[in-house]
């Protein structure tokens, strides 16, 4: 019968035992959506959308190491791979929901409206972005370290914080844009903008959820009630991401200026048309 087991000088990577089949229904649930996804990238070839398929990606292969870990809690790698990439994914969601305001706007030509001028708003965000992920990435691998134990818990609140407050910017941001923007037609430029805002917002809603309890899991620290007990990673993260997922997926922004290339970020002809 599976039971916790012990690293050497009886420090304990897991406080409960992990439901294999929980994980194994949501290792499911994400394989399911990621590959509706992969369809609609490959469809639309929207590729600032790519972020979903690898955060998807991230989320099954989670939820498959924490149905491994079931059998052997004392597996660092195991328990770091879970760990890291269950944690991760939702940096990768945003970084699509960044990139598709930039594209709104441009494409119903309100660049004036924008709180933040075009040509920075998505890279300020990703930027952002991709320092909280590597933050969260280092403190998080850090976790299995008895030692650095502390350490680490700030580390991931730092990087927590860092994307907490900016998707709280990018919240306003959006807004602010959304209420400037009323006077504009629902479909101007042939684009439903004020639809795929609503999802913008929707999804936006359940990140910023997932992140408040997610720095709350970190501040209470190890032998807190959120980290010694399973249920609140399925209700608070788990279901809210998956639900982000099926939300994206059922209002797919993939017509916001077709033919895309390339993701935004790496576009130097945005940045000059912006």
């Amino acid at each position: 019968m599976a039971h916790l087991e012990p690293l050497a000088g009886g420090y304990y990577l897991w406080k409960y035992l992990p439901s294999i089949t929980a994980a194994a229904i949501f290792a499911v649930l994400f394989g399911g959506i990621t590959c509706v996804h992969c369809f609609k990238l490959w469809r639309t070839r929207a590729w600032f959308n790519v972020p979903f398929v690898v955060g998807g990606a991230f989320e099954f292969i989670g939820y498959i190491f924490r149905i491994v870990c079931y059998n052997n809690t004392a597996s660092i790698t195991s328990y770091s791979v879970q760990s890291v990439l269950i944690l991760l994914a939702p940096v990768l969601y945003a970084a699509s929901v960044y990139m598709t305001l930039g594209r709104i706007i441009r494409s119903i030509h309100a660049e004036e409206l924008s709180v933040v001028p075009v040509s920075w708003l998505t890279r300020l965000f990703v930027i952002s972005d991709i320092v909280a992920f590597w933050v969260q990435g280092g403190g998080a691998g850090l976790m299995v370290m008895q030692n650095m134990a502390t350490v680490s818990k700030v580390i991931v609140i730092v990087g927590l914080v860092i994307q907490m407050a900016m998707f709280s910017f990018f919240i306003v941001t959006s807004v602010v844009f959304y209420r400037r923007a009323q006077q504009i037609p629902p479909t101007a430029g042939g684009v439903p903008w004020r639809q795929h805002m609503n999802t913008l917002f929707a999804v936006s809603g359940f990140i910023l959820i997932r992140s408040i309890y997610r720095v709350v899991e970190y501040t209470m620290g190890m032998d807190g009630y959120f980290l010694t007990h399973e249920w609140p990673l399925y209700v608070f993260d788990a279901v809210l991401m998956w639900l982000v997922m099926v939300i994206w997926a059922i209002k797919y922004p993939g017509q916001i200026e077709p033919g895309k290339t390339e993701m935004e970020l790496l576009s130097t002809e945005d940045a000059v048309s912006g």
